[in-house]
């Protein structure tokens, strides 16, 4: 199976100079935990998820209405292609410790996104077990640091 097959397509995408305001208010609107972060060119420059908000914004005292989404994404996003196979994405996801993995095509542009709860509602060709394991790695629940 491809990743193509199982993925988000729907994306919202913002951009750096997006407010953490505006960004927390697009998720909340979506129902929706993170937002790719594009560039001019719509080519993918980060990532920013709830959690980011949370840990890097407001636990610093960030004044949410003017810091852009620049200042707490996340750089060097991990990414994947609609043909890659589902197995590959899920074994980057565990090694890269990530919950969600933004999908782009050849010229970088966010066409989807795969998530873990998409890994395990609508992929039939992976086992339980494996499910298991890549929430395992990815919630470093051994104590283990996963680098690659």
């Amino acid at each position: 199976m491809k990743v193509q097959d199982c993925m988000c397509k729907d994306v919202c995408c913002i951009k750096p100079e997006t407010s953490l305001q505006e960004v927390s208010k697009i998720m909340s609107q979506n129902h929706i935990g993170c937002l790719p972060v594009c560039d001019n060119n719509n080519c993918i420059c980060g990532i920013v998820t709830d959690r980011d908000v949370i840990l890097r914004a407001i636990a610093c005292n960030k004044d949410v209405s003017n810091t852009p989404v620049s200042d707490i994404m996340t750089c060097n996003v991990t990414t994947c292609k609609g043909t890659d196979d589902i197995t590959n994405a899920e074994s980057k996801m565990g090694q890269k410790q990530i919950r969600r993995l933004p999908v782009c095509d050849n010229q970088n542009h966010v066409v989807g996104i795969l998530t873990l709860g998409d890994l395990a509602k609508k992929d039939n060709n992976i086992s339980i077990e494996q499910i298991c394991s890549t929430l395992e790695d990815i919630c470093d629940c051994n104590g283990n640091q996963n680098n690659m």
